[in-house]
């Protein structure tokens, strides 16, 4: 063997040091949750006056309040595998997938697709770029499964600076801008000083070319490299019985045009939808498609089921975890009689620290660490908008510029809280220890960039 082929470098040697020790040292998302829950209860009560039993009572009055939530990302979990498991789609998958040929161009192919389908959609992009992931896997020989999966999820950086992001199309909509932003801001902002601004479009761009790049230079050298065989991505296939042998029930089961006329029914609506709302795209309708495209695709409802069957064991990591991260968010925006909670806690200590030109930064940095605990678009908005904002306008920063700052700290640290990661590693079948390594030098090479996109511009 000839070892200067497999010498390191010093990336990968960087790299395989966080992959080692992260799955030496990260536990299970479920033991993460836990820890995370104890670590915020005992800095709630000194940070706000709260008693112990208050800070229990608000974590017990959040602990449902993602029901609505954890079964809409159960539902992306199952409807994306069931359509990813469609024969007719997999065809489709394995003829993109046919683009690369060696181990570093499936990296590069796969972060691209799922930070494009990220920015369109989080959603969709969440699913679409673990399934791809996994059909590469299946072709491309000597690719490491374990960073594929982790580039897939690494695409999930672009969402908040994307299409569906929460906090660019609330301030857009303008709906109860006011008083969430403690009155510092009164009308909507339009996405072309969001979205679409220099600013974003240039962070993006460069993310674009640094993060494939980063991903395929980071692949371990051979000895390293961790593969799985194809045939363990393979679904089960469920024999279907001859017809003429088929009981009344079993033909209903395995009935065509069942399958057919409820998708139909099904795409009557998706076409109306998008016909009058645009390509608006949200949870729901993207569930509503996957399902629907599902039931065309697999043909018959037996196929249906078993596939459904198959993609339902992967939500369970949703179903425990996410009840708990409702009730870290209850603690953190929990009042005390002092009216300060320990995400306002955290907001006003960057806060303190800024002025015009660092505040910007400052409040990317409080964001990524806010979204720790509170790992909601939506959430996050909710609880530093009233802080931040006022505190921005105060200083001259532009309103856009510190919205953007707070959705880019909320995408950030993404990288690093197994919350967003459990759909994508329940698709593919690992835990968050396997992948948190390499998804650990994604933050810090995107933290990089981002941070020089608000002190530049």
């Amino acid at each position: 063997m000839n070892t200067l082929e497999h010498k390191k470098t010093g990336l990968q040697t960087i790299s395989q040091f966080f992959v080692t020790l992260l799955q030496r040292y990260l536990p299970d998302p479920f033991i993460f949750a836990i820890v995370l829950t104890f670590v915020v209860f005992l800095c709630v009560m000194p940070s706000t006056g709260q008693g112990p039993m208050q800070v229990v009572n608000a974590w017990a009055g959040g602990f449902w309040n993602l029901l609505s939530f954890s079964m809409q990302m159960a539902m992306v979990v199952v409807t994306g595998h069931a359509m990813a498991s469609a024969p007719a789609f997999k065809r489709k998958l394995s003829m993109l997938a046919g683009v690369a040929k060696t181990p570093g161009q499936a990296i590069i192919l796969v972060t691209v697709i799922s930070a494009m389908a990220c920015w369109v959609n989080w959603g969709f992009g969440l699913v679409v770029g673990a399934i791809f992931a996994r059909e590469i896997a299946a072709r491309v020989k000597g690719v490491d499964y374990r960073l594929l999966i982790a580039s897939a999820y690494s695409g999930f950086l672009f969402w908040h600076g994307g299409l569906s992001g929460s906090i660019p199309l609330s301030i857009a909509g303008g709906k109860n801008i006011e008083a969430v932003t403690n009155g510092a801001v009164t009308a909507a902002i339009p996405t072309s000083e969001t979205i679409f601004s220099a600013m974003n479009l240039t962070i993006l761009a460069v993310m674009l070319v640094t993060i494939p790049l980063l991903n395929r230079l980071m692949h371990p050298s051979p000895q390293d490299t961790i593969t799985i065989d194809a045939e363990l991505l393979n679904e089960t296939v469920v024999e279907v019985p001859e017809k003429a042998n088929m009981t009344p029930a079993e033909r209903l089961e395995n009935s065509r045009i069942l399958s057919l006329l409820l998708g139909v029914m099904g795409f009557s609506f998706i076409i109306y939808y998008f016909v009058t709302n645009g390509f608006a795209l949200n949870l729901n309708i993207v569930n509503f498609t996957f399902l629907f495209s599902a039931v065309l695709l697999h043909g018959t409802p037996k196929s249906l089921l078993n596939s459904i069957s198959q993609g339902a064991r992967n939500c369970s990591g949703i179903l425990l975890q996410f009840p708990f991260y409702a009730g870290i968010m209850g603690m953190m925006t929990a009042t005390g009689d002092s009216g300060a909670s320990l995400a306002g806690v955290i907001s006003q200590g960057f806060v303190s620290i800024s002025n015009e030109t660092t505040f910007p930064l400052f409040t990317f940095l409080s964001a990524g660490i806010v979204n720790f605990f509170v790992p909601s678009g939506g959430g996050q908005w909710a609880v530093q908008a009233p802080i931040m904002m006022p505190a921005g306008a105060a200083l001259g920063v532009d309103a856009a510029k510190t919205a953007m700052a707070i959705a880019w700290g909320d995408a950030w640290t993404n990288m690093i809280q197994p919350f967003w990661a459990l759909p994508a590693l329940a698709i593919a079948g690992l835990g968050a220890k396997d992948v948190m390594g390499y998804c650990l030098m994604a933050l810090i090479g995107s933290g990089v960039i981002i941070s020089l996109g608000f002190l530049i511009f």
